[in-house]
């Protein structure tokens, strides 16, 4: 019986969505202005596919280079990419009889796999809550590179989600989470538009919809039809445009008709949690939606 009054309200709340927000108030690739000489609606017609722009390797390189040595909790692990290359990635094994699951952690654009800001609090503090977490490092450009820079090297990120997914699938780790912070929320929704999310168990995005000035998200995010329940998560303090964007944002998550999605605002929160205890609370916050999904 209780089930189905849930059910019944997860309906008529989905129908209200609907009504405030339609799919057309959302369109799938948005106008966008001009900058300069630049017209960003190219991306859009080469969007999910590879071009002749590539990531920074050279860089990557050297970011790995000066971490590698420096890593103290968990252990480097190079993932196997289909074109015979292989990423970085710190991994680290939870202390726990019965672990969680695996959390895959991307971090944002232009940083690495051990940032110290978000994603070390995050794959160390999830690790000592019970969770393999899995740091991968995603691709980078030179450090003047905006939003519509990394656009088009999107499906070089895509390679990488796959990678640490069978990292996973390898050791027998079936409940498979990805957690992405800034650009790389905008990469992974990138994956969940070309391939869906039957992959995964769980979607969490931190400070979704960054981007840079006078540039704007190139695709709807796919979150109206994302089957897997979906946390969107951003600081109080968060960049003015993460903020912006949380009311449509929830829209498409409602129009999806999960009734785990969630959408969580931590106090006091920049978008890099450099605040006091703010990463802390972050990784208590995630930790805690994702233990309850069960």
């Amino acid at each position: 019986m209780l089930n189905k009054i849930l059910l019944t309200l997860t309906l008529i709340l989905s129908q209200a969505s609907f009504a405030l927000f339609s799919l057309d108030d959302f369109p799938k690739f948005p106008k966008l202005l001009t900058i300069g000489n630049f017209d960003p609606s190219s991306l859009q017609r080469t969007f999910n596919q590879f071009t002749d722009k590539k990531p920074d390797y050279e860089r990557e390189g050297r970011m790995v280079n000066e971490i590698e040595d420096a890593v103290m909790d968990g252990d480097v692990e190079y993932l196997t990419l289909a074109d015979d290359k292989e990423v970085f990635s710190i991994y680290m094994e939870p202390e726990v009889d019965t672990p969680k699951g695996g959390i895959i952690i991307m971090h944002s654009r232009g940083f690495h796999a051990n940032w110290a800001s978000t994603i070390k609090p995050l794959r160390v503090g999830l690790a000592e809550k019970g969770w393999h977490t899995l740091s991968v490092q995603m691709p980078v450009l030179g450090k003047s590179a905006t939003y519509y820079d990394y656009v088009p090297i999107f499906p070089y990120a895509h390679q990488r989600i796959d990678a640490a997914i069978e990292f996973y699938h390898q050791r027998g780790v079936d409940n498979i989470i990805i957690v992405s912070h800034g650009c790389s929320a905008h990469m992974s929704m990138s994956y969940f538009d070309k391939y869906g999310d039957e992959k995964i168990n769980a979607y969490v995005g931190i400070g979704m919809g960054a981007t840079d000035y006078k540039q704007k998200v190139i695709k709807r995010f796919p979150l109206d039809v994302m089957l897997k329940p979906v946390l969107d998560v951003y600081g109080e303090k968060d960049f003015p445009g993460v903020m912006r964007l949380s009311e449509s944002r929830k829209a498409l998550m409602d129009i999806s008709g999960n009734p785990k999605n969630a959408q969580k605002v931590i106090k006091g929160a920049d978008h890099y949690y450099k605040n006091n205890g703010t990463a802390q609370v972050l990784t208590s916050t995630i930790d805690a939606w994702l233990s309850g999904l069960k």
